[in-house]
């Protein structure tokens, strides 16, 4: 790149940053209102909460960067034009094409990064977040007990705790087991803790007293300072993670196990999810081409151009609207999936089909300076 084209990439290339960065900010915030229950109902750690906010991050960026460069476009293509930069870059002797060059490589750079996180990063972080949410749902000390209420994770036990700490630690605590043989078997102690033994969970109580009823009707009194409690028999352990459509590889999505019955049923919408990683990229160029021709695509005024910004925004948010909805389309009919690549490359062509409207001539690039010709008198 000239030296004046290195300019202008700079000049764009700094608003989409922080354009990206405050979407983002944004996104972030409104994810970790989602998660937000991971911290209260499931006593998580805020590091935990703030790696299941930040995984869902690549899939945000997605939608978030097209219009960052939308936003960012609109405001450095505004000042340069206002300032008459651009407009001495065309006096200057450069074509229209060399002056949104660097725009282009841009919305080209943001293509390249936007379909390598759609190609690998997304997968792999929403895979993540998938174990880490799995976690998180089949955690003992979580899922067995609330504190202040009385649970049953299996139809044979009931656990109370009155208080849990961060460390796990409950108070007050509670359990009755129902015999299959007939009887019962109720605990309280002071504290409890889960913990794992020989990679099975197993429940410590310590200061507490043993009641059992047996099927006769004998009571049994015990008093204990510490006693182990089996879980594994009340505890589901054969669940399994399952990977949703968006934490598909590629490969997985375009060819999948028919043998299983849900990748059978889904099939169509594993398509439409790869078509769509694929497509979505172009996005990028579309929204920077409509900038380009909000801003330059007209004669030069003056007065500002609010309005035509204000139109092309519209047709930019209708842009990516029916593309929302071709996606949409796309889950119920595979011929449709064409769309997904038509959608954003038509929306180029007629931005760039505007924007190079005008013939190249003399006349014209006097138009776009906002002069007229000059009146030459020529003395013999």
């Amino acid at each position: 790149m000239s030296l004046i084209e290195r300019y202008l990439f700079k000049q764009l290339l700094g608003p989409t940053l922080l354009a990206t960065l405050a979407l983002v900010a944004v996104a972030l915030l409104s994810q970790s209102l989602g998660t937000l229950d991971i911290m209260v109902e499931q006593r998580q750690s805020a590091m935990v909460f703030a790696k299941i906010t930040f995984l869902a991050l690549p899939q945000l960026l997605n939608m978030i960067l097209p219009i960052a460069i939308f936003v960012a476009s609109l405001v450095a293509l505004n000042r340069l034009h206002t300032e008459q930069e651009i407009v001495v870059c065309f006096a200057g002797g450069m074509s229209r094409w060399r002056v949104i060059a660097p725009a282009i490589k841009l919305a080209s750079l943001a293509m390249l990064v936007t379909l390598v996180v759609n190609l690998w990063v997304q997968p792999y972080c929403y895979r993540t977040m998938r174990d880490e949410l799995f976690a998180v749902r089949t955690d003992l000390a979580a899922s067995l007990v609330r504190a202040g209420e009385f649970s049953q994770p299996s139809s044979d036990l009931t656990v109370y705790a009155q208080s849990i700490d961060q460390q796990g630690i409950m108070r007050n605590m509670f359990l009755n087991q129902e015999k299959a043989e007939g009887g019962s078997t109720t605990f309280f102690a002071r504290q409890g803790k889960i913990a794992k033994r020989n990679g099975e969970p197993i429940l410590i109580m310590r200061q507490g007293s043993n009641q059992e009823l047996s099927r006769e009707g004998v009571l049994n009194f015990l008093k204990f300072d510490e006693y182990i409690f089996n879980l594994a028999p009340f505890m589901n352990t054969y669940e399994l993670v399952h990977y949703k459509i968006s934490d598909r590889y590629m490969h997985e999505l375009m060819f999948p196990d028919l043998q299983q019955e849900w990748e059978q049923r889904n099939r169509v919408k594993m398509i439409a999810e790869f078509h769509s990683r694929l497509s979505s990229p172009l996005y990028n160029l579309a929204f920077m081409a409509m900038a380009l021709n909000a801003v330059i695509g007209g004669a030069f005024s003056r007065l500002g151009y609010g309005r035509r910004i204000a139109m092309i925004a519209g047709v930019t948010a209708f842009v990516r609207i029916v593309g929302f909805a071709v996606q949409a389309a796309c889950d119920d009919s595979a011929s449709l999936n064409i769309l997904q690549y038509a959608v954003p490359l038509i929306a180029t062509w007629w931005a760039l089909s505007q924007l190079f409207r005008q013939k190249s001539s003399r006349s014209g690039g006097l138009r776009l300076l906002g002069a007229r010709k000059p009146d030459v008198e020529w003395i013999t």
